[in-house]
């Protein structure tokens, strides 16, 4: 009985905490809240090209990379591509959690847009396009290791630089580059270091504005760092350094790591991350007001002559109103493409799924026999950002088994993860909700509930309450749904916030011809 209670209780909270509607930080009535994205798009950084702002973020081994959100206020916001679909390093074929894309920079130069970003273990990438709707060309500038976080910034007399950190360190290098940013032309010289102030810095976001040079670079830590401002006349320093944001008397932890843009009404802003597990980082806005030429993020608080973040504003300055945006989330699977905020965890191949003309997408049973089938190391997971601290997804589905495990469903995946879905037995179908994480020696997942099941749909659905709590439901008809196994902890990935999304793995041998349909993915 105490079980069943408690089994009631949670389904009442539940309800009562998912109201139906996605995380929108317009408040229709002039004003927005704080954060602008409740969803992982870490390591913000944006550019203002005319009346567009385009917004890029972390992806680190989820593919596609890098994604491109557009908006015209800065507070609306919609995906619209990626830099990359791949990256052309075989090693990205499997699940390398938490390598790919670093802290990518984002800057429009000579009528085209320009994208740097380092992977940990590769080195430097940059992709240009004159559009950022349409394909991006990536060129892999430098094979190196250890190398995070670059900026390039074209000088007023054409000169190219490129700014960037060390991984693991309190060091900002500059570099010159060739004109068109393709190369770099030196080894790099040190031009910041100040441990004592500023330990780990990383993330350097390089301008210029009113003849000086900027350097914005978050320092002390994703979790509890802050925002420093580096300025100097001289390119290659000595940079004076100021403190202009951080949490201060606000419950805002580590407030850091953005892009700064100037609007055409004279209003500046500042886009950063906040780490917020298990959802990752996700996204403020706040107004920037320039004292003594310094940028004060934020607002005073406490006095201290430096910036807090602030959870309510008037909307920016773009001399109109636009409609209501968030970045999208359902998908009806009603068109050739699947929607833009899918990922999978590592490069893509054709072969692991298709979509029919009859509004589904087919997910084929790859071979995973890593642990036998620990979702974990499979690289053919089609998975989203959580979209806010309380959500529900539900999916329709049809199984089609060929091999004994066979399995097909719903997953939310992080460091450790769960998933409701189907498998095919030796004597039929079933049901099961199972849990697991990364331990290398053991991590096999563990069958938590099970029933058997002979209906060719079943509707799967997930609820999550306050970012970690969730549970599992299914239903027969999508009308009445029953809870199945236990209340979970969601758990964030690696660099990454947890995800949830859609599977179909084989963990045998042999080749299977199994596969899964999903109708749709609904959101709310």
């Amino acid at each position: 009985m105490k079980k069943l209670a408690q089994i009631i209780i949670f389904q009442l909270v539940l309800i009562n905490s998912i109201s139906g509607q996605q995380w929108t930080p317009d408040l229709g009535n002039g004003n927005f809240k704080n954060p602008i994205i409740y969803a992982d798009y870490s390591d913000p950084d944006m550019v203002k090209v005319g009346d567009d702002f385009y917004m890029v973020a972390s992806s680190f081994n989820c593919m596609p990379g890098i994604p491109i959100l557009h908006s015209k206020d800065m507070v609306n916001w919609e995906i619209v591509n990626h830099v990359y679909q791949s990256l052309p390093l075989e090693k990205y074929d499997k699940t390398a959690h938490g390598q790919g894309a670093w802290a990518p920079s984002i800057r429009y130069h000579n009528n085209k847009f320009y994208v740097y970003f380092c992977t940990p273990y590769d080195g430097l990438f940059m992709a240009t396009t004159d559009d950022p709707r349409n394909d991006w060309e990536l060129t892999h500038v430098v094979d190196s290791e250890m190398w995070e976080d670059p900026c390039p910034l074209w000088d007023d007399d054409g000169n190219a630089y490129l700014v960037r950190g060390k991984l693991c360190g309190n060091d900002l290098i500059l570099h010159k580059m060739s004109k068109d940013g393709k190369k770099l032309l030196d080894n790099g010289v040190l031009i910041y270091r100040d441990k004592e102030n500023d330990p780990i810095i990383e993330g350097p976001k390089f301008f210029k504005k009113d003849g000086y040079y900027y350097i914005l670079a978050p320092a002390g830590g994703v979790g509890e760092g802050w925002q420093t401002a580096l300025r100097s006349k001289n390119i290659y320093g000595p940079y004076e350094r100021k403190t202009v944001l951080h949490k201060g008397n606000t419950e805002i932890n580590g407030p850091h790591q953005g892009g700064l843009v100037d609007l055409d009404s004279g209003e500046s802003w500042f886009a950063h991350f906040q780490e917020l597990k298990p959802n990752g980082r996700i996204v403020h806005l706040n107004k920037v007001e320039w004292v003594d030429g310094w940028p004060l993020m934020g607002k005073d608080i406490n006095k201290d002559g430096i910036g807090e973040p602030q959870i309510e504003y008037k909307m920016p300055n773009v001399g109109k109103k636009y409609p209501v945006k968030t970045p999208q989330t359902t998908d009806e699977f009603n068109t050739k493409k699947f929607g833009l905020q899918w990922q999978w965890q590592a490069n893509p191949k054709n072969e692991w799924y298709s979509i029919s003309d009859n509004g589904n997408i087919r997910l084929n049973a790859v071979q995973n026999i890593t642990k036998e089938g620990n979702l974990y190391y499979a690289p053919n997971l089609l998975l989203q950002k959580f979209p806010g601290p309380d959500f529900m997804a539900t999916t329709k589905v049809s199984f089609k088994g060929d091999l004994v495990g066979d399995k097909g469903g719903l997953v939310v995946m992080g460091r450790s993860w769960t998933s409701l879905y189907i498998t095919k037995n030796e004597t039929g179908f079933k049901l099961e909700m199972s849990k697991s994480d990364n331990n290398k020696c053991d991590g096999i997942a563990e069958v938590i509930a099970s029933i058997a099941i002979d209906n060719e749909d079943v509707y799967l659905r997930v609820k999550i309450v306050g970012n970690t709590i969730g549970q599992y439901e299914y239903s027969l008809d999508n009308k009445n749904f029953r809870v199945i196994g236990d209340e979970f902890n969601t758990k964030e990935g690696v660099w990454i916030g947890a995800k949830v999304g859609l599977f179909c793995v084989n963990p045998n041998i042999q080749q299977s011809k199994g596969f899964t349909n999903f109708d749709w993915f609904r959101v709310e």
